[in-house]
């Protein structure tokens, strides 16, 4: 049997970057998020390539939101492709090891969390602050960004959710998903979080969403979902979160977004259709959309260095 470390070798994926690990509470709960300083120019640490960017002292911080049933783990690819930036991925409340929050789980308190901190909850973050969110963390990050414009200067998102989860032609799928996850609620508490957490059910998530052809990339794809795909504190929190994943989208926030927005969305995405992503994008003020060929909804794992060149691009031509 591979090991994780033979799989990330043979996909190509090396993390490099650092991280100093920051804690803070919410809610009297702790938090954890990990901040990672820009490369140092030159030490090629972060891209062998050697092609560092110019004037990183003045590139913005990046705050990322992962998205359902993930942690931070899942936007380190994307964090290894920004070099040049400062960039902050915390777990979400009750995901991976940040202390579940002591009321429900929904999109309204996963905006206070970060919009805690972005408030001082980690040091060191101003207005310039760059707030980006992948999947459910879109709908989050569009939230804070509608309703906190003054913690962030522009927001970017990738793999957003466009249209509610029960409409449109991928809504029998969301229909199965839904009954999955109502059948682990009226289970009993330890039967409940094993069908929750069940390996074949994990895999099968993860072969859904996969759209890659490299044999190697969707084997180190699986052993991610599999390592963290179930880190979560318990039923109700996972719960919680998928009722607020399937009732909300990027839409209920669109026309409040008075900041400039990137969308990076994707070709095959079963969350979110080509359709769907333009009548986002024209809801928005100030948009910009691109549609990643050939990727589903794991851009941050499978096109990671594609989003991380629009990221760039988009803010170098905003902060020259």
């Amino acid at each position: 049997m591979r090991t994780a470390a033979e799989d990330s070798k043979a996909a190509g994926v090396t993390f490099a970057r650092r991280a100093e690990e920051r804690t803070f509470t919410v809610d009297g709960m702790l938090q954890r998020c990990w901040d990672f300083a820009p490369v140092p120019e030159g030490s090629g640490a972060a891209n062998p390539d050697g092609d560092d960017a110019a004037g990183r002292d003045a590139a913005p911080p990046i705050f990322m939101v992962h998205g359902f049933r993930g942690d931070h783990h899942g936007l380190l690819r994307i964090v290894e492709a920004l070099p040049g930036h400062r960039v902050l991925v915390p777990d979400l409340p009750g995901f991976g090891r940040g202390e579940p929050l002591p009321g429900p789980h929904d999109v309204g308190a996963y905006a206070g969390f970060v919009a805690a901190a972005l408030e001082g909850g980690v040091p060191g973050l101003g207005s310039d602050t760059v707030l980006l969110g992948h999947s459910f963390g879109s709908i989050i990050a569009s939230k804070v960004a509608a309703e906190r414009p003054e913690l962030i200067s522009e927001l970017a998102l990738v793999n957003p959710i466009c249209e509610p989860a029960l409409e449109g032609p991928k809504g029998i799928t969301s229909k199965a998903a839904e009954l999955y996850y109502l059948s682990a609620a009226r289970l009993p508490e330890r039967l409940g979080m094993a069908l929750l957490q069940h390996p074949a059910i994990v895999r099968g998530m993860s072969i859904f969403m996969a759209k890659t052809r490299d044999p190697a990339l969707r084997r180190w794809i699986h052993g991610q979902h599999r390592a963290y795909f179930s880190a979560f504190a318990n039923r109700d929190v996972v719960l919680d979160a998928f009722r607020a994943s399937i009732s909300s989208t990027v839409r209920d926030t669109a026309a409040q977004l008075d900041m400039p927005v990137l969308l990076i969305a994707a070709e095959r995405d079963d969350l979110g259709s080509v359709a769907g992503q333009r009548k986002l994008a024209a809801l928005i003020p100030d948009a910009e959309l691109h549609i990643l060929p050939g990727v589903g909804h794991l851009v941050h794992y499978e096109a990671p260095a594609e989003a991380a060149a629009l990221i760039t691009d988009f803010l170098q031509r905003r902060h020259p």
